[in-house]
């Protein structure tokens, strides 16, 4: 594993209340890392960088992921929560990644936002 898959591990997985994850570079939709067995495809990663572009849409429209469609329950420039059933999807863009996020039933939509969030922040921090 790489030093960002290790991040992943570290800040969001070990939570217990974030099922998948991964770190996306903004300007390219290169996946840099995810957790195990989290595979998105480039279509999936553009759609997911392409929500950011216009959140009073996104919003309204919601977000289709993994073979389903999620209602946004907040879309702003920099954050963009959503959920359908149970399960949840999480994005929060920094200066040149996107960190995406999911959880499901038994998790907790508030502690993976908070865990997302803040490492949102120690790369913002760092310039990233």
């Amino acid at each position: 594993m790489n030093q960002l898959s290790n991040l992943l591990q570290d800040a969001l997985v070990s939570t217990d209340h974030v099922h998948q994850c991964a770190i996306v570079r903004r300007k390219d939709g290169n996946v840099r890392a995810s957790s195990l067995g989290f595979n998105l495809y480039p279509d999936q990663v553009s759609l997911l960088l392409g929500a950011f572009k216009n959140p009073p849409q996104t919003r309204e429209e919601g977000i289709y992921f993994d073979e389903k469609q999620y209602k946004c329950v907040r879309a702003d420039k920099q954050s963009i929560y959503a959920k359908c059933n149970k399960r949840g999807l999480v994005l929060v863009k920094t200066v040149t990644l996107v960190i995406i996020a999911t959880y499901t039933e038994n998790m907790f939509p508030s502690v993976c936002v908070e865990a997302v969030e803040k490492l949102a922040d120690y790369f913002k921090e760092k310039g990233k």
